[in-house]
């Protein structure tokens, strides 16, 4: 790619991020365009689709993500990897609203500009998951699938304003279900606290 082009596309995603931060994931192109002093059939050009800006969006945080999961299998017990592996994806998802629908929906969807991410980071989790499963600290009833669903649930609570104040007790009792541990109290600080 070309560096103008670069520095553009690079310009589009700086914008895009904050309007979908504000706004959703059902922001408009037009907006996002306007956003970044563009015209929509430049924006369009890097971006043909919502799904694909999305993706050029989020590609960095799936792979941050992604590493993490690996930091975590290495340097904490399975259980707290676990658990801090899940609340830094809540964490995440909670900063873009509305995301986790696209994710549910892109993980199903193999033609989806967002799958093989979606993939790759619910891959990252079921190896956190089945870690702990091995070492006896989570239940063995549940699979990668059940982790992501999880996961998506958490970060809709998230993005309900009545229910913010509750998310953290929430994501304890979520974790305390999964987790074998007899007291599962996992309050931490709110998602996204480390």
């Amino acid at each position: 790619m070309r560096v103008d082009a670069q520095r553009n596309r690079d310009h589009l995603l700086a914008v895009a991020g904050p309007v979908i931060a504000e706004q959703g994931i059902d922001v408009s192109m037009r907006d996002i365009s306007r956003r970044a002093d563009v015209g929509l059939a430049t924006l369009l050009r890097h971006f043909p689709t919502r799904e694909a800006l999305l993706e050029g969006l989020l590609h960095a945080s799936f792979g941050d993500l992604t590493a993490r999961a690996s930091e975590l299998e290495t340097a904490h017990t399975a259980e707290d990897a676990l658990v801090s592996w899940v609340r830094d994806c809540v964490a995440w998802t909670t900063e873009y609203r509305g995301v986790t629908v696209l994710m549910a929906a892109a993980i199903e969807d193999p033609e989806s500009a967002l799958h093989a991410s979606c993939v790759t980071l619910r891959a990252a989790g079921a190896r956190l998951l089945a870690r702990a499963q091995a070492a006896g600290a989570a239940r063995s009833d549940i699979d990668g699938d059940d982790l992501f669903a999880l996961i998506a649930m958490l970060a809709w609570v998230g993005d309900q304003p009545t229910l913010v104040p509750r998310a953290n007790h929430l994501f304890d009792l979520v974790a305390s279900a999964v987790l074998t541990r007899a007291d599962g109290d996992r309050g931490t600080g709110a998602p996204g606290e480390r």
